[in-house]
């Protein structure tokens, strides 16, 4: 599934629509010439009724993992703009001229940056940056030498470890989904009932040949659709639709324009 997430569209659709609807109208000549028109007409009646409850069974199964993979592509991005508005403040809470201050301000952007240039890489691939890792703990730890000096309100300090608290989960909570939502068990559920929902239609004998192989056509179609959409959202950080570092840049450029202006 990772593999296929980083596909552009074009050749995912390729992959997974394009390839297997041809297949599929292959296969309901094949099966015609092999079986005939009058040995398959016989099942139409009670192949239209098992083909109802089994399109049914798969669509329920189906629209189920496309609002899982949803819901979880919308976590990752609230993930990304918690993580960014937390860094913000973070950097508004340690405003001053004070060397401890500053040091806060530069750890904070050094983490942005490198999360930035490390972890979305990284995570395109399901995987980490321990280099992102190493920024976050200095700057907790830069966070913690600023509280023993005690340069500031208390209710001030509270507030910058409570957002790097919200720092550290978003990042947790993007890391993990970066590597996939849906189990392996459920991908094999829904590839082998996409192969099984379309092969049903190879059951049924029409008279009119061009129809059945626009109906069978469109089932496939419709069937391995759904797949793309499970397969482009399912890691949230990989291929071309995928969460973007937009929100952690702006926060960049937002603070470096600050610091330059008089």
């Amino acid at each position: 599934a990772l593999f296929l997430s980083g596909l552009p569209l074009w050749q995912l659709a390729l992959v997974l629509v394009v390839l297997p609807t041809i297949l599929s109208i292959c296969m309901v000549l094949l099966v015609r010439c092999v079986f005939g028109i009058e040995r398959l007409s016989r099942n139409n009646e009670i192949a239209g009724f098992e083909f109802a409850a089994v399109s049914v069974i798969y669509a329920v199964l189906l629209a189920f993992a496309v609002i899982v993979v949803w819901e979880k592509f919308s976590d990752a991005e609230t993930a990304v703009v918690q993580e960014a508005g937390a860094a913000a403040t973070i950097y508004r809470l340690v405003d001053g001229p004070d060397a401890e201050s500053v040091a806060t301000r530069a750890a904070t952007g050094n983490y942005l940056k490198l999360a930035i240039d490390r972890d979305w890489p990284m995570m395109a691939s399901g995987k980490r940056s321990a280099d992102v890792t190493k920024a976050l703990n200095e700057l907790y730890g830069i966070a913690v030498r600023m509280t023993e000096k005690q340069t500031k309100d208390r209710a001030i300090y509270y507030e910058i470890f409570k957002q790097l608290d919200s720092i550290t989960e978003a990042r947790r909570t993007r890391l993990h989904l970066a590597t996939g939502v849906v189990p392996p068990v459920i991908w094999l559920v829904l590839y082998c009932g996409a192969m099984l929902t379309v092969a049903f239609t190879l059951f049924f004998g029409g008279e009119d040949l061009q129809a059945q192989l626009m109906m069978t056509g469109i089932v496939a179609l419709i069937v391995f659709l759904g797949l793309v959409v499970i397969v482009s959202i399912d890691h949230p950080f990989t291929g071309p639709v995928r969460v973007g570092y937009e929100p952690l840049h702006a926060v960049i450029d937002d603070f470096d324009r600050a610091a330059t202006e008089p």
